[in-house]
């Protein structure tokens, strides 16, 4: 069966005067790339728009509803851009496994990273930016599942107690630490990048105790490069 021919904008069968306005807005979506969103979620817009653009044309060049198509081609293509893959998944439960007890969350982000985020509390002194001894076999865990080809970012946090000037390079020390002690464990430089936040991203309120201690941590983004 010979399907439909492709002009320079959009297949003919969206080009009907009565294609309904979301197969122009999918197919628009899908030629964008949705610049605005991260690559994650970005990678699930063109996901959606090139399933419904697939799923119109098949339905009006076998005589289905192109409409109905489009809906169901989105929806599959939607899913099909934001697989977490089996090795994230494994590598979630090993880091979880390896920070058991010591206080450090292993969570999935909305856009597909691994966050390993680790309290300051029990990872450096007050003040200081030396990691300490107890914490270092969660680390070597996170060094042992990156991957060469993984992306891998460590920010640093504060809570609010103190200046900017003493909490930025603070922050920035830690996450340098951090990531030296990566790199010391066979993580290339290059797949590396290093920010400190100081406290400009809370997480919790800076008012109580306890909320400025969830306040004071690492975080280490674990991401696999764009598909």
């Amino acid at each position: 069966m010979r399907l439909t021919t492709f002009s320079s904008t959009f297949p003919r069968a969206l080009r009907s005067p009565r294609t309904p306005a979301v197969l122009l807005l999918a197919s628009a979506l899908a030629a964008a790339g949705c610049a605005n969103m991260s690559e994650r979620e970005s990678a699930t817009a063109k996901g959606a728009g090139a399933g419904a653009v697939a799923g119109a044309v098949l339905g009006g060049v076998t005589g289905g509803n192109a409409g109905r198509g489009a809906i169901i081609g989105g929806a599959v293509g939607a899913v099909a851009g934001n697989l977490w893959s089996k090795r994230m998944q494994d590598k979630q439960a090993a880091l979880a496994q390896a920070a058991a007890g010591s206080g450090v969350a292993v969570e999935r982000t909305n856009d597909n990273q691994l966050l390993v985020s680790v309290p300051t509390d029990v990872s450096f002194d007050s003040g200081s930016a030396v990691i300490r001894p107890q914490m270092r076999p969660v680390l070597d865990g996170v060094g042992r599942s990156i991957d060469p080809a993984m992306r891998v970012t460590v920010v640093g946090h504060t809570d609010s107690t103190g200046g900017d000037m003493v909490n930025d390079r603070l922050s920035q020390a830690r996450a340098q630490a951090v990531g030296d002690y990566l790199v010391a464990r066979g993580v290339s430089s290059s797949q590396l990048r290093v920010i400190g936040h100081g406290a400009r991203e809370p997480v919790a309120s800076n008012d109580t105790v306890s909320g400025r201690a969830a306040n004071r941590r690492v975080e280490i983004f674990l991401s696999e490069p764009p598909a």
